[in-house]
């Protein structure tokens, strides 16, 4: 398995509303921009189209050594041989997904209170997300945690806590700084440019 977020703490999530542009394309400018994990997330899309454009990505993350998470859909993950799947509360529960993946696989699991962090923990996932963080547009996850919530869910957890929600270059140091391992961002990252977008994260990152 690869080791999660050594590389690099922030982590992409395609979004084709917000960037008007195909998983693809957007795999193609971020890996290309320092991106080092993409979750490939993807609600209207034909199954059938969503594993085309998984086959891509993993081919593009494959040249670029980057981790490649897909949401929700175990079977496209493993056609595709992406590095692990991403559920969330309502997905197939974690013991189930973990005996069809097996143990090589990455598993990630959607948190939003300290009960499911540790229940994820307890259950063999590999990383949380846990949010939203701030006010966000791109998914109603409910109100925002904060940075209060996620230090006190950080003190709880020993595998790494992925925070998402809301975060931009501008608060994406104080998330990190209060205990989260990685960021996870689909707007501040997709909305515009994503090679300037990035840059201005790894700098404010450092």
């Amino acid at each position: 398995m690869i080791s999660l977020f050594s590389n690099s703490p922030l982590y992409l999530i395609t979004n084709r509303n917000i960037s008007g542009l195909t998983h693809t394309r957007i795999a193609r400018r971020a890996t290309t921009a320092g991106i080092k994990t993409i979750q490939l997330r993807e609600k209207h899309l034909l199954k059938k189209e969503i594993y085309k454009e998984a086959l891509t990505v993993r081919e593009i993350t494959k040249r670029h050594k980057v981790t490649f998470i897909i949401n929700d859909y175990i079977d496209i993950a493993l056609a595709v041989d992406a590095d692990g799947v991403h559920l969330g509360q309502e997905d197939m529960p974690l013991k189930e997904a973990r005996k069809i993946l097996g143990r090589q696989k990455i598993i990630g699991i959607s948190t939003h209170t300290l009960r499911e962090a540790i229940e994820a923990q307890d259950t063999g996932a590999d990383y949380i997300g846990f949010g939203p963080m701030f006010h966000t547009i791109t998914k109603d996850a409910g109100r925002p945690k904060g940075i209060k919530s996620l230090r006190e869910i950080s003190r709880h957890i020993n595998i790494p806590v992925v925070a998402i929600g809301g975060i931009t270059w501008e608060n994406v140091k104080e998330v990190l700084n209060s205990g989260a391992d990685a960021a996870a961002v689909a707007s501040g990252i997709l909305s515009g440019d994503i090679k300037t977008n990035l840059k201005r994260f790894f700098e404010a990152m450092t």
